[in-house]
C-alpha cells in the first residue's frame, strides 16, 4: 500500500501565497510522475501541474506564472508554492503519484491523497 498526505492548505486573501505539501510513503519502489490536481464545487477535477521524476513539468495555463512545483526525490514529497491566489484558485487540491511497487514491479499505479482545502477569500 502507499499512502498520500497533503498539508498546507488554508485560507488566504486575493493575492496571498500558500505552499503545499505532499509525502509519499509505503511500500514505493520508484516514484514516476507527482502531481497536483484541483477540484472545485460544481467543476470538473483538473490538472494544475505535474513533474516527472526527471524534473519536467506541464502547467496548466491558469497557473502558470503564479504556481511552481518541485519535489525532493529522496523524501518522495511533492510541494506546490501559490502566490498571488485568486477566489478562482479556491478548490480542494489533490496530490498524485504514479508508483511502481515491489508486488508489481513492471505496473505503475496512480495514488491519490484526499485533498486540502484552499479557499481564497477577502
Amino acid at each position: 500500500q502507499v499512502q498520500l498526505v497533503e498539508s498546507g492548505g488554508g485560507l488566504v486573501q486575493p493575492g496571498g501565497s500558500l505552499r503545499l505539501s505532499c509525502a509519499a510513503s509505503g511500500s514505493i519502489v520508484r516514484i514516476n510522475t507527482m502531481g497536483w490536481y484541483r477540484q472545485a464545487p460544481g467543476k470538473q477535477r483538473e490538472l494544475v501541474v505535474s513533474i516527472t521524476s526527471g524534473g519536467s513539468t506541464v502547467y496548466a495555463d491558469s497557473v502558470k506564472g503564479r504556481f511552481t512545483i518541485s519535489r525532493d526525490n529522496a523524501k518522495n514529497t511533492v510541494y506546490l508554492q501559490m502566490n498571488n491566489l485568486e477566489p478562482e484558485d479556491t478548490a480542494v487540491y489533490l496530490c498524485t503519484a504514479d508508483v511502481v511497487t515491489p508486488y508489481q514491479p513492471t505496473i505503475v499505479t496512480r495514488w491519490w491523497g484526499q485533498g486540502t482545502q484552499v479557499a481564497v477569500s477577502s
